[in-house]
């Protein structure tokens, strides 16, 4: 199996300006997320970003960079032209790494981009997470899904989905014991087919409502394979505190 990871990094930042050159423990973000995804078996790793700083401090680490438009609407969008430009043929897969996750295991870039080679009914790949804690379920920041038998995602949703209707009426302070809730982890394999359809499609309702994008693919009928993680990924780097518990980890590695 052959495919390419992309790494979108975008300057701006609400919270963390500048943040795929923030320092942590010698190295810039982006170069350790770069580092991280080069663990893996991807054929090619690439920087995408719209930032010439960013695109100097990859090319000074010796990452392949590729400078995009920096009026791209999401992540997504960001692979499309990726893809295009290097002439990717539509069958080639392309897994997205986020630019703020350091710590992200090389096995689960390798896991989700498996999962759609041997699907060749689907369009994309991702991962989730079984979820024990009431407050996770009904954290709106926390995305659930829910899947068929056969490991296909039926709905993403902010809400608590499934809603176990007779327990939640019972009593909303604990888990039912009958109902398994699980939470999307965010990273994705993509056939270059797909993202060719997706940059022409508008936003969907569901996209919109929920302000989650994968809702687009699942509103015109692409098949999303989704599984369980091997390993549970520690979360990415969104604010100061994020930060300093990466830039901890490093400084004792």
């Amino acid at each position: 199996m052959k495919y390419t990871v992309v790494i979108p990094a975008r300057y701006a930042s609400m919270r963390l300006p500048g943040k795929p050159l923030l320092d942590i423990a010698g190295k810039s973000m982006v170069q350790r997320v770069y580092e991280q995804a080069t663990r893996s078996s991807a054929s090619r790793v690439i920087v995408a970003t719209d930032d010439d700083r960013i695109l100097k401090a990859a090319k000074n680490f010796g990452a392949e960079v590729m400078m995009t438009r920096n009026d791209h609407l999401s992540g997504t969008d960001r692979l499309e032209e990726v893809a295009r430009t290097l002439g990717l043929a539509d069958d080639e897969i392309i897994v997205n790494v986020q630019g703020d996750e350091p710590l992200l295991p090389a096995s689960l870039i390798e896991q989700v981009a498996n999962n759609l080679d041997m699907h060749p009914v689907a369009g994309v790949a991702t991962l989730c997470e079984r979820l024990h804690d009431l407050d996770t379920v009904f954290n709106p920041n926390a995305v659930k899904v829910v899947f068929s038998d056969q490991g296909f995602a039926s709905y993403f949703s902010r809400a608590p989905i499934p809603w176990a209707r007779d327990a939640f009426a019972k009593d909303e302070k604990y888990l039912p014991e009958n109902t398994e809730y699980y939470r999307h982890i965010g990273m994705y394999a993509y056939r270059a087919s797909f993202l060719k359809q997706y940059v022409l499609w508008s936003p969907s309702m569901t996209e919109q409502s929920e302000s989650l994008e994968q809702l687009r693919a699942l509103s015109h009928g692409v098949p999303i394979h989704i599984e369980v993680a091997h390993e549970t990924p520690p979360a990415g780097v969104d604010t100061p505190e994020d930060l300093a518990r990466v830039r901890h980890h490093f400084s004792q590695s």
